[in-house]
């Protein structure tokens, strides 16, 4: 490796505690110097002006990314769909209730059309386990994908194939609606169990039920549940 290479500045910008740890962990050891960003707050035009780095990687982000930031700098996110299958919000979720029980984790160049840029590469990603269990995997994938990124410098190339575009979910969708079965009650409470995810939940006789960590065995689902009154009115501020 270059002394070119050992001077490098990178930027990780990440909006959940996972993505934090495997970027202390793991990430902030690669060659170069590295600078993690958690907030909104501090992904500025002028903080990034002044670190010049040579890549962004978005780990996890939900917001718009300034224009200025994306058509000035190298901007690699990280999704979690076979673009152009599954562009847009939500792609665990979107991919669980249809079925997928794999995906890929795709790096490509942020453009200002949404996961619409070209792909450096993907790698495969399994959708077992939790929403938060997945996210974390496919955070450490993403590490391992920014690794190569750094060494080999891979030209991003077009998207190819029939465009899909997912919906973003809102909170009021993790209520439980009617489910043909076990398992898709199962993939529905699982798919939403994550930190600062809003939980699978039900509204019955004044009190709200919120489930996680939950497990289906022998035809049944066992979970940890959370019940709150429930006051629609204070819902609906």
């Amino acid at each position: 490796m270059s002394n070119k290479d050992l001077s490098e500045t990178y930027i990780v910008v990440g909006s959940k505690p996972w993505n934090q740890q495997i970027f202390d962990e793991n990430i902030s050891k690669y060659p170069g110097q590295w600078y993690f960003i958690g907030s909104c707050e501090q992904l500025t035009k002028e903080g990034v002006r002044a670190l010049n780095p040579r890549y962004i990687f978005f780990l996890h982000w939900s917001w718009r990314v300034p224009e200025v930031i994306i058509d000035n700098y190298e901007c690699v996110c990280f999704h979690m769909a076979d673009v152009p299958y599954g562009r847009g919000g939500s792609p665990l979720q979107n991919l669980i209730t249809r079925g997928h029980k794999h995906t890929k984790l795709t790096a490509l160049l942020m453009t200002r059309e949404f996961d619409a840029g070209p792909v450096y590469f993907k790698e495969n990603l399994c959708l077992e386990g939790n929403a938060e269990e997945i996210y974390i995997r496919a955070t450490k994938l993403a590490a391992q994908m920014i690794k190569h990124i750094i060494r080999k410098h891979p030209e991003p190339v077009p998207q190819t194939g029939e465009t899909v575009v997912f919906k973003r979910r809102t909170p009021e969708e993790s209520e439980i609606p009617k489910l043909d079965s076990m398992k898709a009650l199962y993939d529905f409470v699982r798919m939403l169990d994550a930190e600062g995810y809003p939980k699978a939940f039900l509204i019955y006789k004044g009190f709200r039920y919120e489930f996680r960590k939950a497990a289906l065995y022998n035809g049944r689902i066992m979970a940890d549940v959370t019940i709150t009154p429930f006051n629609k009115k204070e819902e609906e501020k």
